[in-house]
C-alpha cells in the first residue's frame, strides 16, 4: 500500500477514536451529574431552614437584651444620675468670670489723691513683622518712652540692640500710661503689641508710703491701709456668667442694665499731705546731719487721736516697691518697740500725782548717784542737790525720778502702768501694731531695780505711736484716745457713706493732774533740756529723751542710743502732740537731735492750721 494512502487511513482512524471518546465522556457526564445534583440538593435543603431559625432566634435575643440594657441605662442616666448630669452639663456649658473692678481711691483730709487705680500697658515688640526699619522704630519709640517717665530710660540704641537680639516676643517696658499708649498706637507700626492691665498708682510717691502701703501685682494690699482696709478698698460686683454656644463661643448670660455701674466712694484719711511733705523734708535733713540709722515723726490731734502726719525714714516709692528692701515696708513707728527713756518721765510723774504720792511742790534731795540692789543709777550730767518735782522734770534727773517713784508702793505703780495700756496695743487702724512690753507682775514687785529703771523710762518698751498716745492724754485732760488715720468712705459730694467707729476715750488722769504736768513740761522748753524747741510767741510743753539701746547679746549697748523729743501745743488750749524719735545718731542727745525737728514741724503745723500766737511770756524768746 502506498504510503500516502496509509497515512490518510491512520488520520481518519485517529479522528474517529477521538470523537468516540468525546461522546463517551459526554454520555458519562450526562448519566452521572444528574445523580450528583440530586444528592446535593437532598443534602442541602434541610440545613438553611435550621440556620435561619437559629439566626433569627439569636437576633431576637440580642435585640431584647440590647433594648433592656438601653432601658436600664436610660433609667440610670435620666433618673438616678439625672440631677448630677444636669449640673455637670451646666458647668461645662457656662463659665463664671469676675470683671476687673478698680479699687477705691485713697485721699488725704483735703481730698488730695494718695492712691488710685488706672489702666496701664505692657509693650512687646516683634521685629520680624515691622513694616518700617528697625532704626526708625527704635528712634520714634524711644522718644515716646522718654516722655512717659518710666522706671528705666531706654535710648534708641538700647531698643535697636533689643530688636537685633530676637525676632519676636521682646518685652520693652511695663506700666506704660494711657497717653504714651495712644502715641505708640499712632505710629501705626506692625509688630508693636500693647497688653492692657490694671495698675495701682501713687501720685505722691513716697509721701505717705508708711501709712498707705502698696498693692502687689495681683491687686492685693501688702502694707499700710492697702492691707488693713482691703475690704473697704475693694469694690464687690457679682460674677459674670458666660454661656457656651455650639461652636464653642462664650456669650454673656443674663446681664442687666447698669451691671458694672461703680460707686464713687473713696477712702478719706486724716493725713495732711502738706504737713506730711514738710515733715519728711525736715526729718531727712536731720537724719543726714547726724548720720542716724532711721527716724520717725508723729503729729497727733490729742482731742480724738487722729494722725495728721506720720513719717518714717528711710522710706520707699510704692509705685516701684519691688526695687526696695522688704524691711522698709513696715512702719516701724507702729511695728517696733523701744525703751523711751526720759520722754516717759512726765507720764510717771502724772501717775504719782494721781494717787497722791507726791504734790507738785514736793522737794527731794538728788544725790546724783544711787545704787539699787547692785545696780548703780546716776544722772547723765552728774548733777544733784535739792530739787522740786518741776526741777526734776526740767533737768531730767534720773535719781530724782527714782525717789519720786519710791513714794508709791510698787503694786500701785505697776497697776498704774497697766491702766495706761502698757503690755497692750493702742488699737490703731494701722496693721502689724506691736504691743508694748512690761515685765510680769511678780518680777516687777520682787526686784527693786525694775521699778527704779522704769521710773526714768528704761526696762520696758513701747512703740513711738503709743508714746504719742500717752502724751495726748496729758494734752487733752487725761483721756486715752485711739490713734487712727482713717476718717471713712465718702462719695464725690463729700457725703459720708461709712465712718470709722472709735472706742470711747478712757479717763486715765484727772484734768488737774495733767494741768500740773504740762506746766512742768513747759519749763523743760523754757529753760530745761528742751530749749532748742522754744518758739517766740508760742507756749510749748515738751520733754527730751536719750535712752540706751538693748544689745542683742544682753544688757545695753555702750554706743548705740535712741533720742527723742515730744512737744505739746498750744499751752492755752493743748491740742497737738508732735513726737520725733531718732535711732542711733552718731552724736547728740534728744535735746540736740530731736528737739529741733519738733520745732520745725511745729512751725509748719502753725502755718497749716493757722494757730494764733500765745501771749508772750517772760524769757520765752
Amino acid at each position: 500500500m502506498p504510503a500516502s494512502k496509509y497515512t490518510s487511513n491512520t488520520q481518519l482512524r485517529r479522528k474517529y477514536l477521538k470523537n468516540k471518546q468525546t461522546e463517551q465522556s459526554s454520555s458519562k457526564f450526562k448519566t452521572q451529574n444528574p445523580q450528583s445534583e440530586t444528592d446535593s440538593v437532598k443534602n442541602i435543603q434541610p440545613k438553611p431552614e435550621k440556620c435561619q431559625k437559629s439566626r433569627l432566634f439569636l437576633v431576637w435575643i440580642l435585640l431584647i437584651f440590647g433594648l433592656l440594657g438601653l432601658v436600664i441605662n436610660l433609667f440610670y442616666l435620666q433618673v438616678l444620675r439625672g440631677k448630677a448630669l444636669q449640673q455637670q452639663a451646666k458647668y461645662q456649658q457656662t463659665e463664671e468670670s469676675s470683671p476687673f473692678v478698680p479699687r477705691r481711691p485713697i485721699v488725704d483730709r483735703n481730698g488730695n489723691t494718695l492712691a488710685i487705680d488706672k489702666i496701664a500697658y505692657t509693650l512687646y515688640a516683634h521685629p520680624k513683622i515691622f513694616n518700617r526699619s528697625k532704626q526708625e522704630v527704635a528712634y520714634e519709640l524711644s522718644t515716646i518712652l522718654e516722655g512717659a517717665n518710666l522706671e528705666k530710660t531706654l535710648t534708641s540704641n538700647d531698643l535697636l540692640q533689643m530688636f537685633n537680639e530676637r525676632e519676636t516676643g521682646i518685652k520693652i517696658a511695663d506700666f506704660i500710661p494711657q497717653e504714651a499708649r495712644d502715641k505708640i498706637t499712632n505710629l501705626f507700626v506692625d509688630g508693636l503689641e500693647l497688653i492692657q492691665h490694671p495698675q495701682r498708682v501713687y501720685p505722691q510717691k513716697e509721701l505717705a508710703a508708711e501709712v498707705v502701703g502698696y498693692v502687689d501685682g495681683e491687686s492685693k494690699g501688702q502694707a499700710g491701709i492697702e492691707y488693713s482696709q482691703q475690704n473697704l478698698l475693694e469694690r464687690s460686683v457679682p460674677k459674670i456668667k458666660f454661656r457656651r454656644l455650639i461652636k464653642g463661643a462664650l456669650v454673656p448670660d443674663e446681664l442687666t442694665t447698669g451691671f458694672l455701674q461703680l460707686d464713687d466712694l473713696s477712702l478719706h484719711l486724716t493725713i495732711d499731705s502738706r504737713l506730711q511733705r514738710a515733715t519728711r523734708t525736715i526729718l531727712k535733713e536731720q537724719l543726714e546731719a547726724y548720720e542716724a540709722k532711721r527716724g520717725t515723726v508723729i503729729v497727733m490731734d490729742a482731742n480724738d487721736g487722729s494722725i495728721l502726719s506720720l513719717v518714717s525714714e528711710p522710706s520707699y516709692d510704692p509705685n516701684q516697691y519691688y526695687n526696695y528692701d522688704v524691711t522698709l515696708f513696715k512702719n516701724w513707728a507702729v511695728t517696733d518697740v523701744y525703751e523711751p527713756g526720759s520722754t516717759f518721765k512726765p507720764i510717771n510723774v502724772a501717775l504719782a500725782l494721781e494717787v497722791g504720792a507726791i504734790e507738785e511742790d514736793s522737794i527731794f534731795y538728788d544725790t546724783g548717784r544711787i545704787v539699787i540692789g547692785s545696780w548703780p543709777i546716776f544722772n547723765s550730767d552728774g548733777s544733784g542737790g535739792t530739787r522740786t518735782v518741776t526741777q526734776i522734770v526740767q533737768h531730767s534727773s534720773n535719781v530724782g525720778m527714782v525717789k519720786i517713784i519710791e513714794q508709791m508702793p510698787r503694786a500701785v505703780f505697776y497697776d498704774g502702768l497697766k491702766r495706761l495700756g502698757l503690755g497692750d496695743t493702742t488699737g490703731a487702724d494701722l496693721p502689724f501694731e506691736a504691743p508694748s512690753i512690761l515685765k510680769d507682775r511678780n518680777q516687777f514687785l520682787m526686784v527693786p531695780v525694775e521699778a527704779a529703771t522704769t521710773a526714768f523710762g528704761q526696762g520696758f518698751s513701747l512703740t513711738p505711736l503709743q508714746l504719742a498716745q500717752l502724751n495726748a492724754a496729758l494734752a487733752n485732760g487725761g483721756k486715752l484716745v485711739t490713734p487712727h488715720v482713717m476718717r471713712g468712705l465718702f462719695n464725690s459730694k463729700g457725703q459720708p457713706y461709712w465712718q470709722l467707729s472709735l472706742p470711747s476715750p478712757r479717763q486715765v488722769f484727772s484734768s488737774d493732774t495733767t494741768t500740773k504736768v504740762l506746766a512742768m513740761m513747759e519749763k523743760v522748753v523754757e529753760s530745761g533740756t528742751g530749749r532748742r524747741a522754744r518758739m517766740s510767741g508760742y507756749r510749748i510743753a515738751g520733754k527730751t529723751g536719750t535712752a540706751q539701746k538693748a544689745s542683742e547679746t544682753g544688757g545695753y549697748s555702750k554706743k548705740a542710743k535712741i533720742t527723742s523729743f515730744v512737744g505739746i501745743l498750744p499751752m492755752e488750749s493743748p491740742r497737738y502732740v508732735v513726737l520725733a524719735v531718732i535711732d542711733e545718731p552718731i552724736k547728740g542727745s534728744g535735746g540736740r537731735v530731736a528737739a529741733p525737728i519738733v520745732k520745725s514741724v511745729i512751725k509748719s503745723l502753725i502755718n497749716i492750721e493757722q494757730i494764733p500766737p500765745s501771749d508772750v511770756r517772760s524769757g520765752n524768746n
